[in-house]
This record gives structure tokens, sequence and C-alpha cells, in this order.
């Protein structure tokens, strides 16, 4: 058997599983992941990448990379909304079911973007490689074990049988919603369980462009067929997404589609009998709402759909999945490095946790709306999707903010607050024009402005004492970055002399409204409290 040492084992190779082990090598943490299939995605599951993913990768070091796979210009396809017809021939009688927001110039230095699962998988899975993670198809996991010291995990090849022993410090289960991961451990979920059941059928029909009449949107319901059908071709290239919905209390089960009953569901949706239609593959799945009790368990991590799930309505999967990563992996790094204090990883659970209960409830508001058995109590729950996407807030001890607050705003909020994202300005170095969101990636960041000479003074201090990566940048007049957009101290809702701190994953984790008599006393304690040195 062949035994393996890695400080960090992954098991899934999804789009989570790949962006935890890409953050985690860009952060310098190697890991071993384990997918049981052979490869990446074949279909384009999963195309609509919203603005903060898309900031993720490119603080990774990836965005021009994952901007590349777009297919033209993907945008209209978002402002076109959700729309519904009776059948798809009648498009010129379509009803706007929903316009989310979903970016904006003075929100995100990125837009939303479609691109398939099966082509973003593999730029993922290439540059996890380049930068050293052990990345292994065809493998799956069969036991795993804890202890004070590390995890113990046991792998087979599917295809030969070999066995691996690995230890690593720490594991994470991206391993979707059967996750082995998390049934080993013994983590139950809570939620309104199944929702209902739906096939994906991907096709191709030439004639169906020119029944549309080239009209852009996220989603395109008809009802025709008697229920719901969403068709979807954000990924901007076949072949097209149609997800009919079936009932099992009815005794009807995935294998009554057959490719004949789904060219005629296809062709009864588009109102054209004769049109034709090739199925290129039919995957059954459930849409369901439910949350696992907590995100870690010792020194095993849940992350994406192995610890929540919920309908695709909002598109909010993927992505959520993604942020998961994205959070867990610099905290990883942080304790693997040393720097980071042991309640930093337990901050994992009380942020991710919380938004995924968030957006598994806002998923399931925006599926009855669609499907038209909402009630007003539901419509008014409903929030918009940057705020899920993007305007979401953390409360945590690494947070110095009250606990109490409600994860959603009504309205979109990114204005310096501790536990949001820091707010986007554009700035302009020497002629290089660039976002505060670029400032944040593998340091913690203080930003003052030209009066904050005793902020700058007080966070190197602190930082060096705890052994903390941090970098101050003076905004503004005295400083090298000049913002070119607005004033970047209203957007961060402070004053002159005031000051902000910002964490590794560009989450304001402190502010100062303007200058203190003392700022090492306030100073010292946030960046502790940050960095998971304080409770």
């Amino acid at each position: 058997m062949e035994d393996v040492r890695i400080p960090v084992l992954i098991v899934g190779g999804g789009p989570v599983g790949l962006s935890t082990a890409l953050f985690c090598a860009r952060h310098g943490v190697a890991t071993m992941l384990l997918e049981k299939r052979d490869g990446t995605s074949t279909l384009p599951r999963a195309p609509g990448m919203q603005a903060r993913t898309l900031e993720m990768f490119r603080a990774a070091g990836l965005g021009g990379d994952i901007r590349a796979l777009e297919i033209g210009d993907s945008h209209p396809y978002f402002e076109g909304g959700i729309i519904q017809v009776e059948t798809f021939s009648r498009i010129d009688e379509a009803v706007l079911l929903e316009a989310p927001s979903l970016d904006g110039p003075t929100v995100s230095p990125e837009r939303v973007m479609g691109c398939g699962q099966d082509r973003y998988e593999r730029v993922l899975a290439a540059k996890a490689r380049e930068l050293g993670s052990d990345i292994r198809f065809g493998t799956r996991l069969l036991e795993l074990a804890q202890d004070d010291e590390g995890v113990t995990a046991v792998a087979e090849d599917v295809t030969t049988g070999e066995r691996i022993r690995i230890r690593a410090d720490y594991l994470v289960g991206a391993d979707g919603a059967g996750s082995t991961v998390r049934r080993l451990l013994g983590v139950e979920r809570q939620g309104r369980g199944t929702v209902f059941n739906a096939l994906s059928i991907y096709f191709r029909a030439p004639e169906l462009e020119e029944l549309l009449k080239d009209r852009k949107f996220i989603l395109c319901y008809a009802s025709a067929p008697g229920t719901l059908m969403g068709l979807s071709r954000l990924h901007g290239c076949n072949p097209w997404l149609a997800a009919p919905i079936y009932f099992p209390e009815k005794g009807e089960k995935p294998e009554d589609f057959t490719d004949e009953r789904c060219v005629d569901i296809v062709r009864t949706a588009a109102g054209k009998a004769d049109m034709a239609v090739e199925v290129v593959a039919k995957i059954p799945w459930e849409g369901a709402q439910l949350v696992a009790e907590t995100f870690r368990r010792g020194r095993v991590f849940l992350a994406g759909d192995a610890a929540h799930v919920h309908p695709p309505a909002g598109g909010f999967g993927a992505n959520t999945g993604i942020h998961d990563a994205h959070n867990l992996a610099w905290k990883l790094a942080a304790v693997l490095a040393g720097w980071g204090g042991g309640a930093l990883l337990d901050t994992y659970h009380a942020e991710r946790h919380a938004v995924g209960s968030a957006m598994a409830a806002q998923a399931l508001v925006r599926n009855r709306i669609r499907h038209g058995y909402a009630t007003e109590e539901d419509k008014a729950a409903m929030v918009d999707d940057i705020i899920v996407t993007l305007g979401y807030r953390y409360s945590s001890t690494a947070v110095s903010a009250p606990a109490d607050r409600p994860v959603l705003t009504p309205e979109l909020r990114l204005e310096g607050e501790p536990g949001t994202r820091a707010p986007h300005v554009w700035l302009d170095r020497d002629g290089e024009r660039l976002s505060t969101i670029d400032l944040f990636w593998d340091h913690y960041v203080l930003l003052t402005d030209a009066a904050g000479t005793a902020w700058r003074e007080a966070a190197a201090k602190a930082a060096e004492g705890l052994g903390i990566p941090l970098r101050t940048h003076v905004l503004g007049e005295g400083g090298g970055l000049r913002p070119v957009d607005r004033d970047w101290r209203q957007a961060y809702g402070i004053g002159p002399g005031g000051a902000v701190l910002v964490r590794p994953d560009a989450i304001v984790a402190w502010r100062s409204a303007g200058p203190v008599t003392d700022a090492a006393d306030p100073l010292d304690a946030a960046i502790a409290r940050a960095a998971g040195h304080l409770g």
C-alpha cells in the first residue's frame, strides 16, 4: 500500500474541490485531491459564474484564464433575466419573471459570465497541478479516521483496486450532495429535503435558435408540457440544457425518459412537432434544500454540496461552494504556517454555515415563486441576487462587529462594514489601473489616508509581534494609490484619519471612522482577533 503524507487532503474533484486545491496552492499549501470520476466534467453544468466568484479567481492570479473561456459576450444573457413562455416558438409573448441585479461598475471589477463546468474545471485542474497539487482522478475514499494530530484516510484506485493510505493535517470534503466524507463523519443535515425531481436533458436542435429569434435570457420556462420546463444555454454553445420535472410519487422514474420521450418533451416545449432534436446526455437530479448541521468536525471540513444543497434557482450552488473554498483555504494556510490561531478555523463554520443556510433559503423562495406557489411571506423574504452572492455579512470572532446581525440585508450595502466584502474602488498606481479588491490575497491590509500614520505604525508593530503578514497602503494624496472614480473614504465609511483592516479574503475585519488617542489599543485587539488569537 502506498503511503502519502500531505498537509491537506481534498475529497471531490468538482468545481469546489478543484478551487480548494487551487486556492491552497496559491497560498503555498500542498494538497492531494481524490476524485472517483476518471476526469473533469464533460457537461456544461453550473454555467453562471458570479462576479464575486470571478473576483476570487482574479485574486488567485487566474482571472484572465477564466475570462478567456467566455464565448463572445455572455453578459446580455444575464441582462435578459428569467422569462416564461407557453412554448419557445411564442418567444414574442415572453413574460419576465425575474430581472436580477448581478454586478455593476461601482460594485465589482468583474462582471458575471457564462461558462460551462466542462471548460473551467479543466483550467482549475491544470493550474492546481502546475502549482504542485497532486490530483488523482479515478480514486475513491474508503475510510477516514482522525486524532488530535491529523487525519488518516484510505483510498482506492477504482480501476486497479490498489490502495493508498494518506496522512494529512486536515481533510476537506467537497464530494457533493451524496458526500462520503459527511457520511463517514456521521454529520446530519437539516432542511426541507427533496423539493422536486428533475432530469437534465442536454441536446442539440439547430432550429431552436431561429424559434427564439436570438432572445437572450438566463433561463426560459415553457409551460406547454403541463409543468414548467427550464431552458438554458448560458455557457454560450451547444448543447442546450432542458430540465423537465418528473414525479416519483406518481410512479415516474428516470428510466422512463427514453431518448424518444425526451425528444418529444423538447418538441412540445418548442411548439414544433417536427423539430430535429439530438439528445446528447440525460442526468437525473434532485432539487433539495438541506444544510449540514456542522461544516467542521475536528480536522475535517465540509464544503460545497457536501455542506449545503438547494434548488438551482439563483445559480447559487457551485458559486457558493467556491466561496466556501476561498474562505477555508487562507485559514488553513494561516494555521499551517503558524501565524493563524486555533480559533481561526472555527470561524469557517461560523461564517459559511450562516451564509449557506441563507442561500439555501433564498433558493427555495425563488423556486416557489417560479413555480407559482409562493406566499406573500415568501415574496417579501426574497432579496436581490447580488445581495445573496456578494452582499452577505459574516459574523464570527474574526470580525469586529455585533454577532446578532442578519446575514442578508434588504438592500445591497457594501460600505466598509466589518464582515462584508471590502468596497470596490478603482485606483491608479503609476499609470496602472487596479481595484481595491486587487490589494487583498495573502496579507492582511490596513488602508488609511495620509493622516493615518499612527494607525500604520500601530498595525505594523502588532503584526510583527504576532508574526502576521500585513501590508499598509496610503490611499489618496500622499500615497501611492490614487482613487479615480470616487472618494475611497466615503466608500469605506470612514473620515479623514480613519483606518480599515481587511482580511486576506477581502472581508473587512475592523474599521475606525477617524483617528483615536491611542491607535495601538484597538488595533492590537482587532488584528489578534482577525487572525484567530482571540476567541
